[in-house]
């Protein structure tokens, strides 16, 4: 079995190669020539190392951390304090009890989705003035009291009043039935998806008992902290409808001013509405958020927002077919690894041998390639302003040094392709595999 060597003259080839082989050879050599020369690959880019590193670099993921879990709850208070909305019991014999007789026992209630104990006497609510009201005496104000406070209060205002109702030693018993609560909506767009239906969001309306009303629980309550699907932020809306009438016009006035020039109207910066407040997850060491307790505590009515990353992809084109890919959250991902993530070849590979010898092109991962592995990328950028840059990056070069590669950021467009050199040579091993098909050896 003869082996070939790339000094063999042309007249040898062609006296191992039938006529209408070489000719068939000669004319796919002559077409790729053409098709090079009429500029078939019409789209070229500038050298990565010829580009600043802001424009391809951007602001890194990777130093990012994560904000710490005691931020996003309130601190527990020192005793439960009473107010609005919250459910007391109330027992006092011979005055509050259902049975005239004094040793009769009083009502009991067994909380059923609550952590209270259970609590004894009849239901009554602490009003919107913060009072309670009683029979026989004036109302009782008990907001910002504990139950011992409000219990004192109320055994003052049966036994120290002008007409007292009951004796000095008369039995109060003050206990708590309900807590107030709060009731928000927490809307999350990356959850949905069940039985293989494609993610689209859910609702939940959760009522958060007091001084549990914090950002934190809502979220503990919905399915925990968000998923990688979604942003690394979550929106708290807060006031009435007439805030957002207020906004919208507040941006349609703006999108009317100074629009002669549209790059102006692009970079023009909307401002986040004043019935908004976004909560960062993650954030740069050097730049902690600045939010207090305040911002985290919800009241009712208000609306939590997760956000989903549906246009955090990334696209791919040429060699790699056209794909759409969502970009890793909470890492950054370079040439090399978004080329990985669409099943793309890497690094110079060796001819794949099948069978009896014969030479067969290579297949990594979805991407079928020839002989030689392409390793020309170009990289559609959009910038300011609607316009767009390519950027060309060699994969040999950028496997071996790490300032080749380019992070992959939002509507990025990543081209793969042959550069020359490599079309020339897998167009010679098909030559050469095409004669070992008709003529059954090698060179």
């Amino acid at each position: 079995m003869g082996t070939f060597r790339f000094g063999t003259s042309i007249e040898k080839v062609h006296r191992r190669i039938p006529g209408t082989a070489f000719r068939a050879a000669a004319a796919a050599v002559c077409a790729m020539a053409v098709c090079l020369a009429a500029g078939c690959q019409t789209v070229t880019g500038i050298p990565v190392r010829r580009l600043p590193r802001e424009l391809l670099q951007g602001e890194l993921k990777n130093e990012y951390i994560d904000i710490n879990m005691l931020r996003l709850r309130q601190d527990p208070p020192e005793f439960y304090a009473l107010a609005p909305g919250d459910v007391l019991g109330l027992h006092i014999p011979n005055i509050l009890n259902a049975s005239s007789d004094a040793s009769a026992l009083p009502e009991v209630h067994f909380p059923d989705d609550s952590d209270l104990p259970p609590a004894v006497g009849s239901p009554v609510v602490v009003r919107e003035d913060g009072t309670i009201a009683l029979p026989f005496v004036e109302p009782v104000h008990v907001e910002g009291m504990s139950l011992v406070e409000a219990t004192d209060a109320v055994r003052r205002a049966y036994t120290q009043s002008d007409n007292p109702v009951a004796r000095e030693d008369a039995q109060v018993i003050l206990t708590m039935i309900r807590k107030r609560t709060v009731r928000v909506l927490v809307i999350r767009e990356e959850e949905g998806g069940q039985d293989g239906v494609t993610k689209r969001g859910t609702g939940h309306i959760i009522d958060l008992p007091a001084y549990e009303n914090d950002l934190l629980h809502a979220l503990s309550e919905t399915g925990g902290m968000p998923g990688t699907d979604a942003k690394n932020e979550v929106y708290i809306y807060r006031g009435m409808m007439q805030d957002g009438v207020s906004y919208d016009a507040m941006l349609s006035h703006l999108s009317m001013q100074n629009c002669q020039d549209p790059c102006f109207c692009r970079q023009t910066t909307i401002p986040d509405p004043p019935n908004v407040t976004k909560i960062p997850l993650r954030y740069h060491p050097s730049r902690p958020p600045t939010f207090t307790e305040e911002d985290i505590l919800l009241s009712e009515g208000d609306i939590v927002i997760i956000r989903s990353r549906d246009e955090e992809t990334f696209y791919t084109a040429g060699l790699l077919g056209g794909g759409e890919y969502p970009l890793p959250r909470d890492k950054d991902l370079d040439i090399i690894g978004a080329i990985a993530l669409a099943g793309g070849p890497l690094g110079a590979g060796g001819t794949g041998i099948s069978g009896v010898g014969a030479r067969q092109p290579l297949r990594t991962g979805n991407v079928q390639t020839g002989y030689c592995q392409p390793s020309e990328v170009i990289i559609v950028r959009e910038l300011p302003c609607g316009n767009q840059i390519a950027i060309k990056v060699d994969l040999n070069r950028a496997i071996a040094d790490q300032s080749e590669r380019v992070l992959i950021q939002p509507g990025d467009v990543i081209l793969l392709r042959y550069t020359l050199a490599e079309e020339f040579g897998n167009l010679v091993l098909n030559l050469l595999q095409f004669n070992w098909i008709l003529g059954g050896r090698s060179f």
